[in-house]
């Protein structure tokens, strides 16, 4: 234990937090379970985190700063407005492959029995990304690819799809692909 590097060890509990996330039975995870998983007390969990719910922003926040971080990148590479929707999109859902367990927070079905405000963070995130997609057909209207008054309403639906093949891929205990037939899909919504 006294081998462990300072952050060493609150990275070790939040990669085993989300470890334990990609359990498709999605079970309540308690902090003596997270505790026992990782072979220290429950005491040696609060060294690091005032709660639970602390671990839970811990996640939250690699989520966020992967995400618009990728959709940062994505929007400096793509000058083409619909090609930056295509790629968030592509992002969004492999992300969620490669993820599993962030993929029970991002729809929510990790923190439901957690603090209020893990979830309000969450449904902000939600908006933050459809805000990125509106953004994209926006340079897609410029280019005349899209017409601005479908922006709004288009934005929306593709943070739908998007949302909506998150939660199959969780629900069926991440057997369902969230990528598959995903780009003949966007085509439609795009065309």
């Amino acid at each position: 234990m006294a081998t462990t590097k300072p952050g060493e060890r609150k990275l070790q509990i939040l990669q085993t937090l989300a470890g334990m996330l990609e359990q498709p039975k999605g079970e309540k995870i308690t902090t003596a379970a997270l505790a026992a998983k990782l072979d220290v007390s429950e005491a040696a969990l609060y060294r690091h985190f005032a709660s639970k719910a602390q671990m839970f922003e811990g996640l939250i926040e690699f989520i966020e700063s992967t995400v618009f971080g990728l959709i940062n990148q994505i929007s400096e590479q793509q000058e083409n407005g619909l090609s930056q929707v295509q790629a968030i999109i592509g992002m969004l859902l492999n992300f969620a492959e490669r993820n599993p367990g962030m993929t029970r927070v991002l729809i929510g079905d990790a923190l439901v029995n957690e603090d209020e405000r893990l979830q309000v963070r969450m449904n902000q995130f939600i908006e933050r990304v459809e805000l990125a997609i509106k953004q994209a057909l926006r340079i897609a209207v410029t280019q005349s690819q899209a017409r601005e008054e479908e922006v709004a309403v288009r934005a929306n639906l593709i943070t739908s799809l998007v949302v909506g093949r998150w939660h199959r891929f969780a629900k069926s205990g991440f057997k369902q692909s969230a990528v598959e037939n995903a780009q003949a899909q966007i085509g439609m919504l795009l065309g």
